[in-house]
C-alpha cells in the first residue's frame, strides 16, 4: 500500500504536518498485520461452524505444492502468510507423557494389561491426555513447538508379544489379541476423550503390522506368515481400534510376505484402508521410509519411495524423506498434486479435530494449565492401577500379608529397591514424585518399625554380596531383584542388553541368582522376592529360596507404596500375568518364526511354569452358574456368581474362555471374556456375561473370509487359563 506519494520539491513541514506524517507511518505499521491478522483469522478453514471436511478443503486450495509437502514431515514447517505455526507431531505417552518434564508415571503397559482392568485404563489414559494438554497450553502460551510437547500421542503398542524374547514386549498389552484389543481400545477412549467434534488427543496404534523382534533386524526383517495367522492373530487388534476410531496407525519398519509395511498395497491400501474403511491418518516409524531402499532394498532410491508411500495411504512420515522427495516425485510424474493433497488431507482433519485453528475459547481443553499436571488425583491412579498390576506368584503358608507386630525389623535388599529405572519402564516421563521400594515400605511401616537397607549386590558380580548378615539379624528379609529398561527394551535404548534390546534367555541375572542363594543360606528368616521385569523370567532359580513371590513389572512411580500397600494388606493383589511363563527359550519356536503354532496359551502344548491368566490373591473364589450360556439373538448370553470364601475383601477377575470345534489350527482355547470384581470377604457378586457369537468366527483359508465353524463350543470359567471353575457346552451352526 502506497500511503503517500512526494511530487512536489521537498519542504520542511511543521510540527503538525510532522506528527501527521509520523502518525500515518505508523498506523500503516499496525493496520497492515492487524488486516492481515483479521484476514488470516477469518478464513473458513478456521471456522468452527464448518464441517472438518470443509475446513480441510479450504485450507488445500490455499497452498502451494511446496507448503502442502513441508507439513508432510514429522517436524511441520510454518506457513506464515495464513498464520499457521510449526508443529512437531512426536509425542509418546504409553504410560504417561514422556520425555516432557515432569509428569505421571504410571506402570509400563504390560503391567496395566496385568491389571485386567480396562475401565481404570481408560480413566488413566484420560489423565495423560489431560497432563498432554495443559503441557501443549503451556508450551503455546510461551510460543514453543517442542518434540514432545504436542497431541498427537504414537500409542498404544499394540503389538502381540508373541515370544518373552522381545525387548519391547513390555511396551504391549501381552500375548493374547482379546486382552491386547480391549485394553487398547480403553487405552484409546482415555486419550481421545468423548467429545463427538473434538479430540482431547490423538492416539495411534502401532506397529502395523506383525512386528515382534528380533529388535536388531528390525530394518530389514521380513515376517513371514500365513493368512489366518495374520487375520486371528496380528491383525485383531488393530481391526478393534479403527472400529473404535483411533485416530492414527503408525506402519512398522519390517516387510510382511515381502511386502515393506510402509509402501506395501495390502497391508494400507487393501485392509486398512479399503476394507476396514479407515478414517485417520497413517504415520510411518522413525526413519522406516529410508529403510526400504536401504536395507529392504525392495526400491531403488527415497524418490521412489515417497511416491510409494504417498500412493500406499501414509498421511505422515517420521523422518524428512517426504518432505525432500515428493516435490520430486511429482515432477518425475510418480506422483499427482491430487495425490499430494490426499495424502495431506488426513493429517488436517486431524489438526482441525484437535482444535488446532479453533479460536481459543471454542474448546474448554484450553483452560487446562499446571494444577492439571501430577497433581493428587493422577498420583492416585497410578497407585492404584500399580496396585492392580502386581501378580503374586507365591505365598507360602500364607506368610503374606505381613503382621507388622510381628516383624519389627525389616531388611530391604537388593539393587532395585532404590532404583529409579525398575520403577519406570521404558518411554518415560519425569516425576519428581516417584517412591521407590525402600521408601514406599519404610513409610507403611512406620517409625516404630526397624528398618534397614542394603543394596546387596549388582548386576555382574556373582561373589561379592552384601546384607546378609543384616538380614539374618531382621525378622524379615525384602530382596528386590530382576530387571531393568536398560537390559529389556528398544534397540539403542537397552544398550546393556545382549540382544540389540531382545534378551538372550528367560533367566535372572546369574548375580541374583547367587545373591538370593546367599540370602537363605545366611538366615532363617523369612524372604520375600520381588522381581522387576518387563516380561516372563525363569522364576524357578530363585523359587525354592524365597517364601513368596511377586512379580512388579515396572511399576510407576507410586510402585513403592502400591508394593508396601501388599505386603501390609491394605490391598490384597489382584493382578494376573498377561502372557506365558515358559521353561525355556527351547521350548517355543525360533524368534524369527512367526507362525502361531506352538506359541502362547492358544497355541502351546508343553509345560507352563505360570499360565496365562494366574496371579494368586489373599482369599479363596468359588464358581457357581447363575445362568448357562445360551444363545440369544446373535450373542451368548451367562451369568456367575462368585463367591468369597477367604478372610480377605478382594479383586476377583473372572475369565472366559473357548475351546472351538475340532478343525484345522484351531487356538487349544482362547480368552473371549474377563471382569474384574471386588467382593467382600464371605460375600458374593453376580458377573453377567456377552459375548457375540461373531467373535467365536474363525479365518476360512478356501473362501479368505471369517466363518462360524458349526459344532459344540465349551466355555470355561476360572482364574487364568488352565482354570476350570465352571464348564458349559453349546452347540453353534
Amino acid at each position: 500500500m502506497q500511503i503517500f506519494a512526494r511530487t512536489f520539491p521537498y519542504r520542511r513541514p511543521s510540527t503538525n504536518s510532522r506528527l501527521s506524517l509520523i502518525m500515518s507511518h505508523l498506523l500503516a505499521g499496525i493496520l497492515l498485520p492487524a488486516a492481515l491478522l483479521f484476514a488470516q483469522n477469518n478464513q473458513p478453514f478456521r471456522n468452527s461452524r464448518l464441517s472438518v471436511d470443509e475446513r480441510v478443503n479450504d485450507l488445500l486450495k490455499q497452498l502451494t505444492l511446496e507448503e502442502m509437502v513441508s507439513l508432510l514431515g514429522y517436524n511441520s514447517k510454518a506457513v506464515p502468510r495464513l498464520g499457521i505455526p510449526a508443529y512437531n507431531w512426536w509425542n509418546e505417552g504409553l504410560h504417561g507423557v514422556a520425555r516432557a518434564g515432569n509428569a505421571t508415571i504410571f506402570p509400563q503397559a504390560i503391567g496395566m494389561a496385568a491389571s485386567f482392568n480396562d475401565v481404570l485404563l481408560t480413566q488413566v489414559a484420560s489423565c495423560i491426555s489431560t497432563e498432554a494438554r495443559a503441557k501443549y497450553n503451556l508450551a503455546e502460551k510461551s510460543g514453543t513447538h517442542l518434540q514432545y510437547m504436542g497431541l498427537t500421542f504414537w500409542s498404544p503398542n499394540i503389538n502381540i508379544f508373541r515370544d518373552p524374547r522381545w525387548g519391547r514386549g513390555q511396551e504391549t498389552y501381552g500375548e493374547d489379541p482379546f486382552l491386547t484389543a480391549t485394553m487398547g481400545t480403553a487405552f484409546v477412549k482415555g486419550i481421545q476423550g468423548e467429545d463427538p467434534l473434538h479430540l482431547k488427543a490423538a492416539a495411534c496404534a502401532k506397529h502395523f503390522a506383525v512386528h515382534s523382534g528380533p529388535e536388531s533386524l528390525r530394518h530389514g526383517f521380513n515376517a513371514v506368515i500365513d493368512e489366518k495367522d495374520l487375520r486371528e492373530t496380528y491383525l485383531y487388534a488393530f481391526k478393534k481400534l479403527v472400529d473404535a476410531k483411533v485416530e492414527s496407525v503408525m506402519c512398522a519398519y519390517n516387510r510382511v510376505n515381502n511386502e515393506p509395511c510402509c509402501t506395501g498395497n495390502t497391508l494400507l491400501h487393501d485392509i486398512l484402508h479399503t476394507e476396514w474403511g479407515f478414517k485417520g491418518h497413517v504415520v510411518t516409524d522413525c526413519w522406516a521410509l529410508s529403510d526400504i531402499y536401504t536395507t529392504h532394498k525392495t526400491l531403488p532410491n527415497s524418490v521412489a519411495v515417497a511416491a510409494a508411500a504417498i500412493k500406499a495411504g501414509v498421511n505422515l512420515d517420521c523422518s524428512n524423506l517426504l518432505q525432500d522427495d515428493v516435490v520430486n516425485a511429482v515432477n518425475q510424474k510418480l506422483l499427482t498434486t491430487q495425490e499430494v493433497d490426499t495424502a495431506l488431507a488426513g493429517i488436517l482433519r486431524t489438526e482441525i479435530k484437535l482444535g488446532f485453528f479453533d479460536d481459543n475459547q471454542s474448546s474448554f481443553y484450553k483452560s487446562y494449565g499446571a494444577d492439571s499436571i501430577a497433581n493428587d488425583y493422577h498420583r492416585s491412579l497410578a497407585r492404584t492401577m500399580a496396585q492392580q498390576s502386581m501378580v503374586l506368584l507365591k505365598n507360602n503358608k500364607n506368610i503374606l500379608p505381613l503382621d507388622k507386630s510381628k516383624y519389627p525389623a525389616i531388611m530391604i535388599v537388593g539393587p532395585n529397591a532404590a532404583s529409579l529405572d525398575a520403577l519406570i519402564g521404558n518411554y518415560h516421563g519425569v516425576s519428581n514424585n516417584a517412591v521407590n521400594f525402600v521408601e514406599g515400605i519404610t513409610n507403611a511401616a512406620g517409625p516404630e518399625t526397624r528398618i534397614e537397607y542394603d543394596m546387596g549386590c549388582d548386576y555382574k558380580d556373582t561373589v561379592h554380596f552384601g546384607g546378609i548378615w543384616a538380614a539374618g539379624n531382621a525378622n524379615i528379609t525384602v530382596a528386590m531383584i530382576g530387571l531393568t529398561p536398560v537390559y529389556e527394551g528398544e534397540e539403542g535404548d537397552a544398550f546393556l542388553a545382549e540382544g540389540g534390546g531382545d534378551r538372550k534367555s528367560l533367566s535372572l541375572p546369574a548375580s541374583h541368582i547367587a545373591y538370593m542363594k546367599a540370602l537363605r543360606k545366611g538366615t532363617k528368616t523369612p524372604i520375600i522376592a520381588v522381581i522387576n521385569a518387563g516380561s516372563a523370567v525363569d522364576v524357578s532359580a530363585i523359587a525354592d529360596y524365597a517364601d513368596a513371590i511377586i512379580l512388579a513389572w515396572y511399576p510407576g512411580e507410586e510402585g513403592g507404596n502400591a508394593l508396601a500397600d501388599i505386603l501390609f494388606g491394605k490391598v490384597s493383589p489382584s493382578g494376573h500375568l498377561p502372557v506365558t511363563f515358559y521353561n525355556d527359550f527351547s521350548d517355543l519356536p525360533p524368534y524369527e518364526d512367526y507362525g502361531m503354532k506352538g506359541r502362547t496359551y492358544r497355541y502351546f502344548t508343553g509345560k507352563t511354569q505360570y499360565p496365562f491368566g494366574f496371579g494368586l490373591s489373599y482369599s479363596n473364589f468359588s464358581y457357581q452358574w447363575m445362568k448357562k450360556p445360551a444363545l440369544v439373538k446373535d450373542s451368548l448370553l451367562f451369568s456367575v456368581k462368585i463367591n468369597n470364601t477367604g478372610a480377605y475383601n478382594a479383586d476377583e477377575v473372572a475369565q472366559l474362555y473357548i475351546h472351538y470345534p475340532a478343525a484345522v489350527n484351531m487356538p487349544l482355547r482362547e480368552l473371549k471374556a474377563f471382569k474384574r470384581v471386588y467382593i467382600e470377604s464371605k460375600g458374593s457378586a453376580i458377573v453377567s456375561f456377552a459375548i457375540p457369537v461373531a467373535e467365536l468366527q474363525k479365518w476360512d483359508d478356501a473362501t479368505h473370509s471369517w466363518k462360524l465353524f458349526p459344532g459344540s463350543y465349551q466355555i470355561v470359567a476360572g482364574s487364568n487359563a488352565e482354570d476350570e471353575k465352571l464348564s458349559a457346552v453349546i452347540s453353534l451352526n
